[in-house]
C-alpha cells in the first residue's frame, strides 16, 4: 500500500501511520490471514457458549435465591448482550442436577476444542509451528488450561459484579441523580474496574494459552488495548441488540446473529492484541537485520516459552 504515500493530502499521514507499531501489527495479521483465524475462533466460541451458559444457569438455579438468580441473569445480559431474553433460569431449578451434568459434559468437550483452536490461532499469529506431542496428553493439558481460564474468568466476573453492586449501592446511599456528575463518575469507576478485570484475563490469554513470553511493555500495552476495546464492544453491541437485533421484526435470528457479530469482533480484537505482543519494535527488527542483539527482543519472539 505504498501508493498511499504519494497521495497529495493523506500521503504524509499515511507515511507516518505505516511506521507505527499498530500498522506493523496489522501487517503481521494480514500475513497470517487473520480473518480465517477469527472465523475459526468465532465458530468454536459460539459452539462452546451455550453449554457454558447452561452450566452457569444450572449452578445458579441450585444455589441462589430467586432475587439472586435475577441479579445473575442481569449480569449475564450485561456480559453477553441480548442473551437474557433466551434464558429462563427459574425453569432450571427443578432439573438443575440433570441439566448441569449433561451441559458440563458438553462444556468439557467443546471447551477443550475451543482451547486447542484458540491456542493454534494465537500461535499462528506468532508464526510458530504447531506443537507435536501425545494427543491424549495434549487434551489433558487443554483441560487444565480450560480450568485455569475458567477460574480466571470467574475472578474477573466477580470483581466486575462487586464493583457494579458497590457503585449502585453508593449512588443510592448518597442520593445521587441518575444523570448527574456523581453517577457519571461512579459509572466511569465501574468501567475502570471492568477494564482491569479484562486486562488481567488477557494477560493469561496472551501468554499462557499460546505458550509465549512477549516483552513486558508490549504485553501490558496489548492487554490494555484489548481490555478497553472489549468493554467498549460490550457497550456498543448491547446498544445494537437493544435497538435493532432484539426487535420482533427480526424474529429468532436477531440475537444469534448479533452474538456471532460480537464474538467475531472480540476474536479479532484478541488476535490484534496477540499481533501487538508478537511484533518486535523497530529497533529490534533493525538489530536482528544487522545480526546484533536488541534490547527489546524477548526469547519468545522466536520460540515458545519453555514448559508450555
Amino acid at each position: 500500500m505504498d501508493w498511499l504515500k504519494n497521495l497529495p493530502v493523506v500521503g504524509p499521514l499515511a507515511a507516518r501511520l505505516m511506521v507505527t507499531h499498530a500498522w506493523r501489527s496489522y501487517e503481521r495479521l494480514d500475513r497470517v490471514k487473520w480473518t480465517r483465524l477469527a472465523a475459526a475462533m468465532t465458530f468454536t466460541s459460539f459452539i462452546a457458549l451455550f453449554p457454558l451458559l447452561t452450566v452457569s444457569a444450572a449452578i445458579t438455579a441450585a444455589t441462589l435465591s430467586t432475587e439472586q438468580q435475577k441479579e445473575i441473569q442481569d449480569k449475564i445480559a450485561e456480559q453477553i448482550p441480548g442473551i437474557s431474553e433466551q434464558l429462563n433460569i427459574g425453569s432450571l431449578v427443578d432439573n438443575a442436577g440433570t441439566v448441569g451434568i449433561i451441559a458440563g459434559a458438553l462444556l468439557l468437550f467443546t471447551g477443550i476444542s475451543w482451547v486447542g483452536s484458540t491456542r493454534e490461532c494465537l500461535r499462528a499469529v506468532w508464526e510458530l509451528p504447531d506443537e507435536e506431542e501425545n494427543p491424549v496428553l495434549h487434551k489433558a493439558k487443554d483441560a487444565g488450561v480450560l480450568l485455569g481460564l475458567g477460574g480466571a474468568l470467574l475472578v474477573t466476573l466477580a470483581a466486575s459484579t462487586v464493583a457494579s453492586a458497590a457503585v449502585g449501592w453508593i449512588a443510592r446511599q448518597c442520593g445521587l441523580d441518575e444523570h448527574g456528575w456523581g453517577s457519571l463518575l461512579l459509572r466511569v469507576a465501574a468501567f475502570a474496574v471492568a477494564v482491569l478485570a479484562a486486562f488481567l484475563l488477557l494477560l493469561y490469554v496472551l501468554t499462557l494459552l499460546p505458550g509465549v513470553e512477549p516483552t513486558r511493555r508490549r504485553l501490558v500495552v496489548g492487554a490494555l488495548i484489548g481490555a478497553v476495546g472489549f468493554e467498549l464492544l460490550k457497550l456498543l453491541l448491547s446498544g445494537y441488540i437493544q435497538g435493532v437485533a432484539a426487535k420482533s421484526m427480526y424474529g429468532a435470528f436477531g440475537v444469534p446473529v448479533a452474538l456471532l457479530l460480537w464474538i467475531n469482533l472480540t476474536s479479532k480484537l484478541v488476535l490484534f492484541c496477540a499481533a501487538w505482543t508478537a511484533t518486535p519494535s523497530k529497533e529490534a527488527e533493525r538489530a536482528e537485520a544487522d545480526g546484533t542483539d536488541g534490547d527489546d527482543v524477548a526469547p519468545a519472539d522466536a520460540a515458545p516459552a519453555t514448559g508450555s
